[in-house]
């Protein structure tokens, strides 16, 4: 859990990074392509983790409104990535301005569970976490190149002149 703002501003950059990375390599042609009956596609999961975006902070008082909520998904990946870094950096400016160190212990009412402020920035990072991981999966069944994101991908151990894992 947070402690800091601070803290927190510097995992989310970098979880910013790590998100549009793989959204980068996500193609138009086969964003909308479902690999199951009961499996997001592609776009799906990019659009929700935007989503999430205004939807949680606006549950938690970091935003006023859920501008995306009710949105339908964009008809690009480019158009996603660009709402996602547009709200992450909203995200950004109204932490910093609306709480401060002391107020993370705090007690907000989130989804109808009371909850300490750091644990809605806690939940930020791994939800996003969570469905990049989701994405991953589908890229590869999609032939898609996947991004190392906390390590080399199996795409990239051959920079480091080394053979990929099995």
């Amino acid at each position: 859990m947070y402690r800091k703002i601070d803290d927190f501003v510097q995992d989310w950059k970098a979880e910013t990074s790590a998100t549009l990375k793989i959204f980068t390599n996500i193609s138009d042609e086969v964003k909308s392509n479902r690999v199951g009956e009961n499996i997001r596609s592609l776009a799906r999961l990019a659009w929700h983790i935007t989503q999430t975006l205004t939807e949680m902070p606006s549950r938690s008082g970091l935003i006023d409104r859920d501008e995306l909520e009710g949105q339908e998904i964009p008809d690009s990946i480019e158009k996603i990535k660009e709402l996602y870094q547009k709200h992450s950096n909203v995200l950004l400016q109204n932490i910093s301005e609306r709480w401060n160190d002391s107020d993370l212990t705090g007690m907000i009412e989130v989804y109808g569970q009371p909850w300490e402020r750091r644990k809605v920035l806690s939940v930020l990072v791994l939800h996003q976490a969570h469905h990049r991981g989701q994405m991953t999966i589908l890229m590869r069944m999609e032939n898609l190149p996947v991004p190392g994101i906390y390590g080399p991908s199996k795409e990239e151990w051959s920079k480091f002149g080394m053979k990929a894992m099995e």
